[in-house]
């Protein structure tokens, strides 16, 4: 990474120079930054905290996420640790139903499960192969603008301590071009004014982790009847709870709830979380005495909730942009695609010759986005209006399972898994009715 002693003011701290500033190492970032040192890109990685660390999530990975995992060059074998899935397992409504991940030309035929606390290190260890310069316990205090046009050029910086206390000398890090790969809360995007937009979903999610006899459970388990008795009536809420075998003697259990239900923001998920484990069969070992970690939660940021996703030399990716998916719940999958693509919109400028051709070349990635995402986004918003409602969502628990062909059909569309050029029936159905929908 080239360096200079001192500012170009001549001002005391030092003063890093790269290609691309990518802030945040989470699927993201570590995507982006891969592709970029790909292509050759002087690329630095800034991560707030050291790996491993923690992170909320299912651990959860769909064949979408895998292909992503492939592109990146990633051995993902059972001999490498992970943990392979044949489909989902689907339970509501008194029924129970299998259903194997499609067979496809697009993606893989399986899902993996791996810990974040693993897997966000080994993706930025593979970034760090291909050539990206990767600053653990550095957190980005703010953007550095240009004095004269305002763009984005470079962050502040600081180190910071094991407690995260901020140690030692602001720094003054410069790029042309910043990567806000910073989550939900995205305080690099919120210093620029990109404030979360009230019109899309946001979902909270909840997990821990339990020994149990089902920790190498080949299929991901999904249950659909989530009932709040809290208020001493039963509300069925919209979202579903999950149970994932990690397959070294836990599973990771938890729930995720939609915000198009009146009960959200009113239900104490940790203690929901609790009531549902419960009333598992005493067989599957969960129990307080089994659970190993605190239930934590986190913020799930649906349907392109952040915009726009590009503005004056920064560009957003994964939930730092809302791009998780309403359907399902998924981030991982569209956190690293996002990646892929904003690395490529930035490859693509260099062969601009001019300031202005390379701008207009930046100001297309939002577009590229919404081509990929915007129409199957608009349909996801739409569901989770639609079970936003109890009577709704009953209906569909109750009914939808007793057809496996419409469930066949419905996890497709969950899990934006089909071919989009030819494919069967089902996926010419679902191609068609996101290229109708209005990519908002």
């Amino acid at each position: 990474m080239p360096a200079v002693p001192s500012r170009p003011d001549g001002s005391a701290g030092p003063v890093s120079v790269a290609d691309v500033i990518v802030v945040g190492a989470g699927p993201a970032g570590s995507t982006t930054a891969y592709h970029l040192a790909r292509s050759g890109l002087d690329v630095l990685l800034l991560e707030k905290t050291a790996f491993p660390r923690e992170k909320v999530c299912g651990d959860g990975l769909t064949p979408r996420a895998v292909a992503a995992l492939v592109r990146m060059g990633i051995d993902t074998s059972p001999a490498a640790g992970w943990i392979h899935n044949k489909g989902l397992r689907i339970v509501g409504g008194g029924m129970r139903l299998q259903l194997h991940w499609p067979e496809l030309a697009s993606f893989p035929d399986y899902g993996l499960v791996r810990p974040r606390l693993d897997f966000d290190d080994l993706l930025a260890r593979q970034a760090v192969k291909v050539g990206v310069e990767l600053r653990e316990r550095t957190q980005v205090t703010g953007p550095l603008l240009d004095e004269r046009s305002g763009r984005v050029s470079g962050v502040l910086a600081q180190e910071v301590d094991d407690a995260g206390r901020r140690v030692g000398p602001q720094q003054t890090l410069r790029a042309p071009l910043v990567v806000a790969a910073d989550g939900s809360s995205s305080r690099l995007a919120l210093s620029l004014g990109l404030v979360r937009r009230p019109d899309r979903p946001m979902g909270v999610a909840v997990r821990t982790y339990f020994r149990s006899p089902r920790h190498d459970d080949d299929w991901l388990e999904s249950w659909l009847e989530l009932w709040d008795r809290s208020s001493g009536r039963e509300v069925l809420l919209p979202g579903y709870g999950w149970i994932f075998g990690v397959g070294d003697g836990t599973s990771n259990v938890g729930l995720g709830i939609l915000n198009t239900s009146d009960a959200f923001g009113k239900v104490d998920y940790k203690a929901l979380l609790h009531r549902w484990v419960a009333s598992m069969p005493a067989e599957w070992g969960l129990s307080a005495e089994t659970m190993t970690q605190p239930v934590r939660g986190a913020a799930l940021p649906m349907g392109f909730n952040r915009t726009p996703h590009y503005t004056r030399g920064l560009l957003l990716v994964g939930d730092a942009g809302g791009m998780v998916n309403p359907f399902n719940g998924e981030g991982i999958a569209y956190a690293m695609e996002s990646g892929e693509m904003a690395a490529d919109v930035i490859v693509s400028t260099a062969a601009r010759a001019s300031a202005s051709g390379r701008e207009r070349a930046l100001a297309g990635y939002p577009q590229v986005l919404k081509q990929a995402y915007g129409g199957y986004f608009t349909l996801g918003r739409a569901f989770v209006n639609l079970i936003g409602n109890p009577s709704v969502m009953k209906l569909a628990t109750r009914h939808g399972l007793a057809h496996p062909t419409l469930m066949r059909f419905t996890l497709k569309l969950l899990a934006n898994l089909t071919d989009p050029r030819g494919g069967d029936a089902m996926d010419r159905v679902i191609t068609a009715l996101t290229r109708l929908a209005p990519a908002a």
